[in-house]
């Protein structure tokens, strides 16, 4: 007598093996999270609820920040506040931290404002050794914000950055906590008002002989009609996700093979912002293949997208899953359900997605747009244990599909074929 379900079993890890057999070079370690410290601090709800929220999206991991001038305005007095209570509940969710020490107090810097660098290097050494010590849990930190640009740190040069924080803080961390992993660099796409470009930023951290386990970079669009593929410039110092090949150069030239991390990316949405925003359905687009170009990048280990939710007027930033009123934007669905399309030739389409609410391998269908409705494509097939998935179709310019999850009972955005 057969048995069914062992049959079914077998059925279904073959095909699991035929849809990945083209994906055996892709990166094993990307991860996709969100940053929105005010979000996830302060936002509606409870912490629990918001934690909740992103469990259901499927987050991997959050980046949040810990802003030194706040937690220590009194040399070695320090109070941690709302960091207790968001990365202790994240930890309890099993979301990882991605945790950025940001911002100097004024008894450190001689009286001036949070961006500029210590006088020594030594008291942000023991601020980040103390941090690493708190929350023996996370295990991925970054050193400053975009130091590349005059806002965020001043003076504005590779060395300040290097002699008196990365190095200082990379050396004092690991010497006091195993396991963890410092990322440095947490670079701008570009220098902005006298600041300085990614490229010779890198540079200049290897001429100072910076110290990181990984380099971090935000890769953001430098204008609306650039896509996560194209239209980045090829001439320019500018670093986006367009041009990441890039910046995997320079980081290998710099520090050999060493790791990359995508700690903030993202594309306002118009509306509200009717200067640089694109629509829903393309941000929606250009998160899925962003999601793509990480998986398929070897040395890139995260993409984290900025931000959950809108900021409260369209002059700040506008990249959220939701307005500012709470209402879902497309991509909303499309961060738990990315699907791009890879390749097509012909009539001869490749697809790849990933289902990231719950772990392990996941049951989902394709579905394709015809005759008024829409109509499974292959039947019901079941994810990587990651929860990726590759299909080859046969469709057209203009064909029109999307991700059924049964499991939840909801679909990811419209993928229309280019």
């Amino acid at each position: 007598m057969v048995d069914v379900r062992r049959l079914t079993l077998i059925l279904a890890a073959f095909f699991a093996m035929l849809a990945f057999s083209g994906l055996a070079s892709a990166s094993p370690y990307a991860q996709y999270g969100i940053q929105d410290d005010a979000w996830i601090t302060y936002g509606p709800g409870t912490l629990e609820s918001r934690l909740d929220t992103l469990d259901r999206l499927g987050v991997d991991l959050v980046r949040y920040t810990i802003n030194w001038h706040e937690a220590e305005k009194r040399r070695g007095v320090r109070e941690w506040g709302s960091a207790d209570t968001v990365l202790r509940g994240l930890n309890a969710h099993g979301i990882s931290a991605v945790v950025t020490l940001y911002g100097t107090p004024r008894w450190a810097n001689g009286g001036r404002s949070p961006n500029w660098a210590p006088k020594k290097g030594a008291d942000f050494a023991n601020f980040a050794v103390a941090a690493a010590k708190r929350y023996p849990f996370v295990k991925k930190w970054l050193i400053w914000n975009e130091p590349n640009q005059r806002r965020w740190l001043r003076p504005t040069t590779p060395r300040t950055y290097v002699k008196q924080l990365l190095n200082p803080a990379f050396t004092a961390m690991h010497r006091n906590r195993r396991g963890i992993k410092v990322g440095g660099g947490v670079t701008a796409p570009r220098g902005a008002y006298r600041g300085v470009s990614p490229v010779a930023w890198i540079r200049g951290m290897r001429a100072n002989r910076a110290r990181l386990d990984a380099y971090a970079h935000h890769p953001y669009p430098l204008s609306r009609g650039e896509t996560p593929y194209a239209g980045g410039c090829g001439h320019c110092e500018t670093i986006t996700m367009a041009t990441l090949d890039r910046l995997l150069r320079e980081v290998k030239r710099a520090w050999g093979g060493k790791r990359v991390w995508l700690t903030e990316y993202g594309y306002q949405t118009n509306p509200p912002d009717r200067h640089l925003g694109v629509s829903g359905a393309l941000q929606a687009r250009y998160h899925a293949e962003a999601s793509r170009r990480v998986y398929g990048t070897a040395r890139v280990d995260m993409l984290i997208h900025y931000l959950y939710q809108d900021e409260p007027t369209a002059a700040r930033w506008q990249s959220g899953l939701i307005s500012f009123g709470g209402a879902a934007k497309p991509s909303h669905r499309a961060f738990s359900l990315p699907l791009a399309q890879v390749s097509r030739r012909g009539l001869r389409t490749v697809l790849w997605g990933q289902v990231r609410p719950h772990e392990g391998r996941e049951r989902y269908v394709l579905q394709q747009f015809r005759k008024g409705k829409w109509r499974t494509v292959g039947g019901a097939r079941i994810t990587t244990p990651r929860g990726y998935l590759s299909r080859t179709v046969r469709a057209g310019r203009g064909a029109k599909f999307r991700i059924w999850y049964p499991r939840d009972r909801f679909a990811s955005p419209l993928l229309t074929i280019r």
